[in-house]
């Protein structure tokens, strides 16, 4: 993880050099694009934030406007909407998630047919990005993400679990549920529960679930807004130490978790790439015609006790 970030941070450089020397010859595709920016993401889910950070750095760094835009309920029907009218102001390129790939296809198809570029992030899968048309996708693959996490619960003896989805409409969110199962061997059925994104639900519905399942060994949360009202849920529980917790996603409540040892690890996607690169490859596409030629893998990457302190005074900003 760290060497891919020392990797790409070389690639921004070498780029950021590139443009210097060619705007000289190109000053009419120097500067002043327009993107449109859209997550599926609600409002409240604080954890964009750091994504936000990084479209607005690189909207700095490549001299271009960014709108960003989503849904304020995470209605997906309403993110459609918002694609739709993206693609009716003729921006210079989209960025978006894929948070269902039947939903966002028919917006696409027409922003494909105006020939207006765009690259997803975070949700949906490189085949799916593929097969909309994008010019590439900048994420995790979240099947493998939660099968690894699987595998380091099943190296603990974990052999019954609990997945606390706060986001079941996305389908990426169940992949990572999914992913967690077959680490572990076993086939995911009522281990997943829909937990809903207000806290006080949350924490109500998984202190339910383990008063109705005492057996539980291990918890899996999709974010920090999963994840803080359950640690909430397991200390008033007093069963915080019996249960192997892993979480998805960076926030400071995390991180302190982590160091104090009630949270065993915490995936880190690097959001903040898929908030930076997307704007940078667009750019450099619409100015000079250059795109990597694969896909970017931003995670997963661990984060435990042994190397929260490298990351952890990031947490919220920029990881």
């Amino acid at each position: 993880m760290k060497n891919f970030l020392k990797k790409s941070t070389a690639i921004l450089v070498a780029g950021a050099a590139t443009i210097g020397v060619m705007s000289m010859s190109t000053a009419a595709h120097a500067e002043g694009e327009r993107y449109v920016f859209i997550s599926h993401a609600p409002d409240s889910d604080s954890w964009w934030n750091v994504i936000k950070n990084a479209v607005k750095q690189a909207a700095s760094d490549m001299n271009v406007t960014v709108e960003y835009r989503n849904p304020p309920t995470g209605d997906l029907a309403d993110m459609a909407r918002i694609v739709e009218q993206a693609v009716a102001t003729n921006p210079d390129g989209i960025v978006l998630s894929i948070a269902d790939f039947d939903t966002l296809e028919g917006p696409l198809e027409k922003a494909s047919k105006k020939g207006i570029p765009f690259i997803t992030m975070n949700s949906g899968t490189q085949e799916q990005s593929k097969a909309l048309g994008a010019l590439l996708h900048v994420g995790q693959p979240e099947f493998a993400a939660g099968f690894g996490a699987g595998e380091r619960a099943k190296k603990q003896g974990v052999k019954s679990f609990l997945c606390v989805n706060h986001y079941i409409t996305n389908p990426a969110s169940v992949e990572r549920c999914m992913g967690f199962a077959k680490g572990l061997g076993i086939e995911l059925g009522s281990q997943m529960i829909d937990s809903g994104s207000d806290p006080t639900d949350v924490e109500t519905k998984v202190s339910a679930y383990l008063r109705k399942n005492p057996n539980t060994e291990a918890i899996l949360t999709l974010g920090p807004t999963s994840a803080h009202p359950t640690l909430r849920a397991l200390e008033k529980n007093r069963n915080l130490k019996d249960i192997y917790f892993g979480t998805f996603d960076l926030s400071g409540e995390i991180s302190a978790a982590i160091k104090d040892g009630r949270i065993n690890f915490a995936i880190d996607q690097q959001p903040y790439l898929q908030g930076y690169l997307p704007i940078s490859f667009l750019t450099l596409y619409t100015r000079y015609g250059l795109i990597p030629s694969n896909d970017v893998n931003s995670g997963p990457g661990f984060i435990t006790k042994d190397n929260i302190a490298l990351v952890e005074k990031y947490a919220g900003e920029f990881r």
